[in-house]
Parts: structure tokens; sequence; C-alpha cells
């Protein structure tokens, strides 16, 4: 299960570029849960380099292991205007479900991943997340992702 956290959510954030937008969801996770956001920052990074996180349909996926967490934590952001990502579809890149992980962490950080990847797969869900205008309407979709037989 993901943890709620209202203050990992930002609905109106502006970046120009794929490393301002990795840069304010490091500053999110940073507040959010204890982190250095430079140490957060430079995983992000460490991973794009591998290979876009950007999955297609305007969805990113930016995920890394970091220090000083105790299980995996989340950050959603969406932009105001879609940047470029290098996805996998070539559309540019406005909603951001970042994930991070405990180094330690094994199949809970893949299973999480698969989750949320699942559910911003769907057409509805991406169009819902477009639309909602607080947190509290993020974390009631993103719960979905945890209990998939919910009516």
């Amino acid at each position: 299960r993901l943890p709620a956290n209202r203050g990992a959510i930002s609905l109106r954030v502006t970046a120009t570029n794929k490393r301002q937008a990795l840069g304010v969801v490091a500053e999110i996770a940073a507040r959010s849960f204890g982190l250095k956001s430079g140490e957060v920052l430079d995983a992000l990074l460490e991973r794009e380099a591998a290979g876009s996180t950007g999955v297609g349909h305007g969805v990113a996926v930016p995920h890394a292991r970091v220090s000083g967490l105790d299980r995996v934590r989340a950050v959603f952001v969406r932009l105001e205007t879609p940047v470029d990502f290098g996805a996998v579809d070539d559309q540019p890149v406005d909603l951001l479900f970042a994930l991070f992980a405990p180094h330690q962490a094994s199949t809970e950080h893949l299973r999480s991943l698969a989750r949320v990847s699942r559910l911003l797969r769907q057409p509805d869900m991406r169009e819902q997340l477009r639309r909602v205008n607080t947190g509290d309407a993020v974390l009631a979709l993103a719960g979905q992702v945890a209990q998939p037989t919910a009516a």
C-alpha cells in the first residue's frame, strides 16, 4: 500500500524541462519525507540516464532508491505545461508519479511500480488526475491502487 501524504502532492507545478520537473519532485520528496533534495535529485537523474521513465500518454513514473526511508513513498506532481521527457511515445509529460524506495527494499518497490503503472495505463484514471483540484481527490484516486477490488 502506498502511504498517503497530502504534502507529497502538487497539482500546479511550473517546469520548463525534465530536469526542472524532477527537481520539483526531489524538493517535495525532501520536504515530505525528511530527505536531502540534492541526493534525491541525483538518484532520479541517475535513473533517468539509464532510460526515460516516461511511460507514454503524458505520464512519467520516475523512481529511485534513496537513503533515509523505511518504506516505499510516493510523490505526485501535475505540470501546468507538459515537458519533453523522452517518453516512449514521444509525447510530453504532465503527470509525474514518483516512487522512492529504501536501498534495502526488494520486491515491495517493484510491486508498487507495477501497481502505479497499471493505474496510469487507464485512460479514465489519467483524465481524472488531470481534472482533480485537491490533494485529497488525488489520494482518493490513488487509493484505488491499494484496493483493486473496490467497486
